[in-house]
Parts: C-alpha cells; sequence; structure tokens
C-alpha cells in the first residue's frame, strides 16, 4: 500500500513537531507507511495546502484564530480527518461533521495509532466506493448514528455493558459499569468513584462519552459524566443546579444542560 499523506493542522508549532515525530516513530517501528506532506497554522492556511498537496488524510486542531477546525470541517470539503485537540467538550459536535476520531492532547502513542487504522478504513472505504459508483455507507451510517444521538433518541444498548479498566500501580482492575454512576475529568485525568476509593483512567470525557451513550450516560457539564439512572433528587439553589446520586455525590450541571437534563428525567 502507498504511504498515508497526511497534512498536520495546529496553530502551536511545538504540537505539530511532536505530531510529525511520533508518526515518523510509528513508521519507522513498522507500522504502514506515512508521510507528512505539510503543515498549517490555522484554518484559512489548510485549505490553501489541502488544495495544493490533496492529502489523504488531516490531523486538525480545533481552537485556531482566524478559522478553528470545526468550522473548516463544517464549511470545506475535506478528506477524512482526526481532530486532535486539548479540550474533549467538542467530541459530540466533531462527529456530527464526519470526523474519523477525536483525539485527546496529550496524545498517547497506541490511541494514535488505532485512530490512524481507523482512518486508513475509511480512506479504502470510500476508494472502493469510489471506484464501484456507490456511496460511503459507513459515512451514513455514522451520521444516522449521530442524528439518533442529537436528537436525544438512545442507540441500541449492547448486550453486555462494557467493562471499566483502571490502573493502580502496574496492575489493570476491571469494574462493572452498573457499578458507576458517575465519571469527571480533573487535572487532565478521568476519575470515578467505587467502594469508597477514587480511581483514575487514561480514557477522556469525550472518549467515554461516545463509548456510554448507549448505557444511560449523559454529559451534563464539560467537566462531568453522569449515568441518569443514579440520580435520585434535582437541587436548584442560588441559580445553580446539581444531581444527586443515589450513593451522595453531587454533580454539577452547566447551565444550557438544566433543560433537557430536566426533560430526560421526565421533570
Amino acid at each position: 500500500m502507498t504511504a498515508l499523506r497526511v497534512l498536520i493542522v495546529d496553530d502551536e508549532a511545538p504540537a505539530r513537531r511532536r505530531l510529525r515525530r511520533m508518526l515518523e516513530r510509528l513508521t519507522n517501528d513498522g507500522a504502514e507507511a506515512i508521510e507528512v506532506v505539510g503543515e498549517a497554522a490555522d484554518g484559512v492556511e489548510a485549505l490553501t495546502q489541502l488544495t495544493k498537496l490533496e492529502p489523504d488524510l488531516v490531523l486538525l486542531d480545533i481552537q485556531m484564530p482566524a478559522l478553528d477546525g470545526l468550522a473548516l470541517a463544517q464549511h470545506a470539503s475535506l478528506p477524512p480527518f482526526i481532530f486532535v485537540t486539548a479540550f474533549d467538550e467538542h467530541a459530540l459536535a466533531a462527529f456530527e461533521v464526519g470526523a474519523a476520531d477525536y483525539l485527546l492532547k496529550p496524545i498517547r502513542r497506541e490511541r494514535l495509532q488505532l485512530a490512524l487504522e481507523r482512518a486508513r478504513t475509511r480512506i479504502e472505504a470510500q476508494r472502493d466506493a469510489s471506484a464501484k459508483g456507490e456511496g460511503a455507507s459507513e459515512l451514513d451510517e455514522l451520521q444516522a448514528t449521530l442524528r439518533r444521538l442529537v436528537a436525544a433518541e438512545p442507540a441500541p444498548a449492547s448486550p453486555t455493558p462494557p467493562r471499566i479498566a483502571a490502573r493502580e500501580g502496574g496492575s489493570v482492575r476491571l469494574f462493572e459499569l452498573a457499578e458507576i454512576g458517575r465519571f469527571w475529568s480533573a487535572d487532565k485525568y478521568t476519575c470515578f468513584h467505587h467502594g469508597g476509593a477514587e480511581h483514575v483512567l487514561d480514557e477522556g470525557l469525550g472518549e467515554l462519552e461516545l463509548r456510554l451513550g448507549a448505557h444511560g450516560f449523559v454529559r451534563v457539564h464539560r467537566s462531568e459524566l453522569v449515568d441518569l439512572g443514579w440520580v435520585r433528587a434535582v437541587h436548584s439553589e442560588a441559580g445553580a443546579t446539581s444531581l444527586e446520586l443515589r450513593d451522595g455525590q453531587r454533580v454539577a450541571v452547566s447551565r444550557r444542560m438544566v433543560a433537557e437534563i430536566k426533560r430526560r428525567l421526565g421533570l
């Protein structure tokens, strides 16, 4: 297979250099060939580079001056792209505009490799469909899934809820999802309570939101993901709204989500 031609778009030069080095190391370590064909510091520069370089894949930051990544994806015809950002609150919007994946900084090598493999699969599928004169069925399926999410229609639940893996020293402990009512972000980590103790995950809230949405978990705040089945009371005090969970935890609800959360709770 020919090298995957990649354009890196990020307003921070150190971030572009780090991504380039990671891609070079993946290739050197035996991954399928990757060629960084160019870089851009914002969405406007990216438009010029896209026309000139015609990359197979774009690694795209979201928050940039002039034209940000979401706006670029909404208004331009892009090849498959992966969002690479320090902010996890844009995950749903990212997939609404057709992102192949959503990576949170600092990027883990294995997560980047998985995203590239997914992107390759999409690129190959689109090429095959184009050669046969067919539509991109994978993208159609993704958009249908996102329409269900935006309309607050629950996606079909998988028969067995996923278990949650958390590292403890040199070990990895597995937890039943039904025993966890809340995940929250703190200092770039994702945390949850279980058995009276606090545990830390490598996975970001944005990734968890996408993975656990079919199991009742809802993003009630940029830093809070909650199983609404655990809610036992809704408190409104001094203009702020919070949820009380069955284990006594209290969770702040962002103002823009209050109406939606109350609707989902039947209030």
